[in-house]
C-alpha cells in the first residue's frame, strides 16, 4: 500500500479532497461544490452561509475511502480566506458560518468603521485594504456579533477557517500567521499581536492563544476520529495554511532570488516574496487601494495587490458573445494592439466590481471616440459602444486595459529592475497579454510558469514537513514547475496611450 498524504482544498466554488505521495506526486482526487444554506439575520434579511455539515460528512467519507488505499501519515488544509467558524463550549459550530461574498450595505459598513476606525486608518495599522461584502474577516466576526447576538455571546473560541478543520481532526485549538494576516483587520503584523480592531470587538479572549507555524504539527488525529475515518494512530496534522500562500510555497520553495508571482484568475493576485523587507510597510500611493501584505508560509511578508481581472475580462466576453451571437472566443495580434495604441480612442476602464482594485474610484466602462459607456448600461444592453461589433479592436484594447492594471498592481508591489514576473493561472494562456507585458516592462523578464494545483501541492508540502521535517528547499526538488520565457515585443505607443487611460480613470471618478 503506497504511503499517501491527505490535502483538504476548500475553495469558494470548488471543494477537493486530494492524496499525494512523499514525492509530491498527485496519486488521487474528489471534487464536490456545496451550495450555501440561507439562514436569517435578526433584521430579517436571507443570508447565504457554508454548509459546514455537509462539507464535514463528505470529508470524512474521501478520507475513509482514500485510507482505504493508501497508507495515510499526515494531513493538512487549506482554504479561501475572509472566513471563521464560532465554536461553542460543547465544540461544535454556534453560528452561522457567513460566506464573505454577502454584502450588508453601506450603513453596516459605516456602522463597522464608526467602531473599529477609516479605512485608510486600518490599512496603515493592519496593513489590510479596505474591502466591500466582508473580505476583511473583521467585519464578518463584526457581523454575526451584530445580527446573530446570542449565537455570538454563546461562542467559546473563533476559529479561522483552516483550524477548524484541524480542530475537528486533532481537538487542537491554534492559529497561524498566512490565514491571520491576509487582510482581517485582526493583525499588526509589525508587532505580532492583535489589532485595536480585535480588541474593539470584544474578542481577544475569544482567539486561540496557540501560535502553530502552517508547516508545523498542530497534533495527531484523535484516535476516535481515527478509528471513525479507518486512520491509523498517530497520523499528524499540519495546522493549515491560507490558499494564496499555499499556491505560493512552491515557487518559494525552488528559490530563484527575487520574484512576483502573478496569480491569475477571477482575481489576479500579485505577490512579492522581497527577502530584503523584514517588516510591513506601506507607502503613501498604496493607502486605499487593493494593496496589502500577506504572511508567507516562511512567516515573512510578502507585498501583495489585486484586482478582479479574470471577472471583468469573463463579464466583457460574455457582453460580446451576446452582441455578437456567438460562442467563439474573441482574439487579435500585436499590430491590433498597436493599432489600438496609436488611435488613442478606444478605452476599457475599470473597475466592474467598485473599490476592488487598484482604481478604486474609477467607474467601469467603454469610452469609445470621446463618448462613455458605463458598464451597467453596456451590460443591460441599453447603450453599447460599436467597438463590440468589431472582434479585434475590442479584444486589443480590453488586453491593453489588463496589462495596465497588471503593470499598475506590479510598481505597487515594489517591483524592483531585475525582478523576475512568474504569470501562472488562467492569464498563462493568454499570448497577447503576456507579450505586451513583456513588452512595456523590459527591465523584467516575463515568465509564464505551470504547476499542477499549485494551492493543493503547496499545503501538501506543509503536512509533508511537519510529518518528516524536510526543509522545504528538500522538497522544493520535487516540484516540477514549467517554465516558459516571454519574449517582448513592438510596444508601439502604450505609454502615451497609457497616460490617457490613467487620465480617462482619474475622470470617471
Amino acid at each position: 500500500m503506497k504511503t499517501g498524504i491527505i490535502v483538504i482544498d476548500i475553495g469558494m466554488t470548488n471543494k477537493k479532497v486530494a492524496v499525494y505521495d512523499e514525492r509530491l506526486k498527485q496519486l488521487d482526487v474528489a471534487y464536490r461544490n456545496f451550495a450555501p444554506v440561507s439562514v436569517r439575520d435578526s433584521l430579517g434579511n436571507d443570508v447565504p452561509a457554508h454548509d459546514l455539515d455537509g462539507m464535514r460528512e463528505w470529508f470524512a467519507s474521501c478520507i475513509k475511502e482514500f485510507a482505504s488505499k493508501y497508507d495515510i501519515r499526515a494531513l493538512s488544509v487549506t482554504t479561501h480566506g475572509a472566513t471563521a467558524v464560532f465554536v461553542g463550549g460543547d465544540g461544535k459550530p454556534c453560528a452561522p458560518c457567513v460566506m464573505y461574498t454577502y454584502e450588508p450595505g453601506k450603513e453596516f459598513h459605516d456602522s463597522f468603521h464608526a467602531l473599529c476606525g477609516s479605512g485608510d486608518e486600518l490599512q496603515r495599522m493592519t496593513h489590510s485594504p479596505r474591502f466591500d461584502s466582508m473580505i476583511n474577516l473583521a467585519k464578518g466576526i463584526y457581523f454575526v456579533r451584530e445580527r446573530f447576538p446570542k449565537e455570538f455571546a454563546a461562542a467559546e473560541t473563533i476559529l479561522n477557517f483552516p483550524q477548524y478543520w484541524t480542530f475537528l481532526l486533532t481537538g487542537k485549538k491554534c492559529y497561524e500567521q498566512t490565514f491571520l494576516a491576509c487582510h482581517t483587520y485582526l493583525w499588526e503584523q509589525n508587532k505580532r499581536a492583535w489589532s485595536s480592531v480585535a480588541e474593539k470587538l470584544g474578542i481577544t479572549g475569544k482567539m486561540p492563544s496557540d501560535f502553530v507555524g502552517p508547516c508545523s504539527a498542530a497534533g495527531t488525529v484523535l484516535p476516535e476520529v481515527a478509528e471513525k475515518l479507518g486512520l491509523s494512530a498517530g497520523v499528524v496534522v499540519a495546522s493549515g495554511i491560507h490558499d494564496s500562500n499555499a499556491s505560493l510555497l512552491p515557487y518559494l520553495a525552488k528559490g530563484g532570488g527575487d520574484f512576483v508571482l502573478n496569480s491569475t484568475g477571477t482575481w489576479c493576485v500579485l505577490m512579492h516574496p522581497d527577502d530584503s523587507c523584514s517588516s510591513a510597510v506601506m507607502g503613501a500611493d498604496d493607502i486605499g487601494k487593493a494593496v496589502f501584505f500577506n504572511r508567507s508560509a516562511l512567516d515573512k511578508p510578502v507585498k501583495t495587490a489585486i484586482f478582479l481581472g479574470g471577472l471583468e475580462v469573463d463579464s466583457y466576453v460574455k457582453i460580446f458573445r451576446r452582441e455578437n451571437s456567438t460562442d467563439a472566443f474573441p482574439c487579435a495580434t500585436m499590430e491590433d494592439v498597436r493599432d489600438v495604441l496609436r488611435r488613442k480612442s478606444d478605452f476599457v476602464l475599470p473597475e466592474i466590481v467598485r473599490g476592488s482594485g487598484q482604481f478604486p474610484s474609477s467607474r467601469a466602462g467603454i469610452s469609445e471616440g470621446g463618448k462613455f459607456f458605463p458598464y451597467e448600461s453596456i451590460l443591460g444592453g441599453s447603450a453599447v459602444p460599436g467597438i463590440l461589433a468589431d472582434e479585434r479592436r475590442f479584444w486589443a484594447a480590453l488586453v491593453v486595459s489588463m496589462v495596465i492594471q497588471t503593470e499598475t498592481a506590479l510598481r505597487r508591489v515594489a517591483l524592483k529592475d531585475g525582478t523576475a514576473v512568474f504569470t501562472d493561472g488562467g492569464f498563462r494562456k493568454n499570448a497577447l497579454y503576456n507579450t505586451l507585458l513583456a513588452s512595456v516592462m523590459r527591465k523584467n523578464d516575463f515568465f509564464i510558469t505551470g504547476i499542477s494545483e499549485a494551492t493543493a501541492a503547496g499545503s501538501a508540502m506543509c503536512a509533508l514537513t511537519a510529518l518528516t521535517g524536510a526543509s522545504l528547499s528538500e522538497l522544493g526538488k520535487n516540484i516540477p514547475i514549467e517554465k516558459t520565457r516571454i519574449m517582448p515585443d513592438d510596444a508601439g505607443d502604450y505609454e502615451s496611450y497609457k497616460q490617457e487611460w490613467l487620465r480617462m480613470a482619474a475622470e470617471q471618478e
